[in-house]
């Protein structure tokens, strides 16, 4: 699992298709067509990054992308 938003490969499960990234700080769900991101507040609410959602595809691209940029 790679973060959609930093790249970063420091994530951990935190429920059913709920990650957390130790990198960026911020969790995210894969359980639809779209990733959601999610800024974890002080009180341990959620609160979904409103402009930030990212189709499947596309995080399958930029996945691509960055396996192809560290093998050249």
């Amino acid at each position: 699992m790679i973060c959609p938003v930093c790249g970063g490969r420091q994530i951990g499960k935190v429920g059913v298709e709920q990650y957390y990234c130790w990198d960026c700080c911020v969790e995210f769900n894969s359980h639809t067509d779209k990733i959601v991101i999610y800024d974890l507040e002080e009180d341990g609410s959620l609160v979904a990054w409103e402009d930030y959602y990212i189709e499947s595809d596309e995080v399958v691209q930029v996945v691509d992308e960055g396996i192809q940029a560290i093998a050249e």
